[in-house]
């Protein structure tokens, strides 16, 4: 019996987020450029959507670009974001078949201008499909993400729209980027790496985290099936004991 038949698919999660890690070193691996790592790496972006989409997840959010990877040296964030673009361009014609809407997340106006003006077009063509939303974190931060949204409430408060005895994790939540997306239950980090690097800090307090020692660029369907598999075999108590919850 293979992975994909042992899902449950009753118990799926509704949200699935990755920290996509690892072309560097695969690159490496193959004695060629940072880059080509990344280019290959758009293989397993579009194997993890359409695998995702084909169980019926609700949301995929994948971390693509944080607001530290403009610290890399310029050569490769420029061609990143040239790969970005290719890319968003190329699959939006998929996005459309299969039914897919695409949204963002992050300071997206700090993008490259082509780069921010593709993917703007690409969000816009897709915005009516209704079978899954794939989500990319871009130039992207959970502490930038904080700020942003305690600015928001601060300013809701100074105007007099809200008081400060108001604000509580719903008020804060629906400040965050992420406001009309369900917080994730299952976190996915590829490469061997067991840290989250500043990704959706607020929203994984309870999520379920799985860690992967297969660099990005050689995720298939069927690591992702693996991932689904090992989040259903876990206990969810949200701070709970076993007894509560089998009542």
């Amino acid at each position: 019996m293979d992975s994909k038949s042992k899902i449950n698919l009753k118990k799926l999660p509704r949200h699935i987020a990755i920290i996509m890690d690892g072309n560097g070193r695969w690159a490496k691996e193959q004695n060629r450029p940072r880059i080509y790592g990344h280019h290959n790496g758009v293989k397993s972006v579009r194997e993890a959507t359409e695998a995702a989409a084909e169980l019926g997840i609700e949301f995929l959010t994948l971390y693509a670009f944080s607001t530290e990877n403009w610290n890399r040296p310029i050569t490769e964030v420029t061609a990143l974001m040239t790969l970005l673009v290719e890319t968003i361009k190329k699959e939006v014609k998929t996005l459309n078949k299969n039914n897919i809407r695409l949204q963002a997340i992050g300071d997206l106006s700090k993008l490259p201008q082509k780069s921010h003006k593709a993917l703007l077009r690409a969000i816009e063509d897709t915005a009516n499909n209704t079978r899954m939303t794939l989500v990319l974190a871009l130039n992207y931060s959970a502490k930038w993400e904080i700020v942003e949204a305690a600015r928001k409430i601060a300013t809701m408060t100074k105007a007099g729209k809200i008081s400060e005895v108001e604000i509580d994790e719903t008020i804060f939540s629906n400040a965050l980027a992420t406001k009309d997306i369900p917080d994730p239950e299952l976190l996915i980090r590829t490469s061997g790496e067991t840290r989250i690097s500043n990704f959706l800090l607020w929203q994984i307090a309870y999520a379920e985290l799985y860690f992967t020692d297969t660099l990005w660029p050689d995720f298939r369907k069927n690591h992702l099936y693996e991932a689904i598999l090992n989040y259903q075999s876990r206990e969810r108590r949200f701070g709970k004991i076993s007894e509560q919850l089998s009542k």
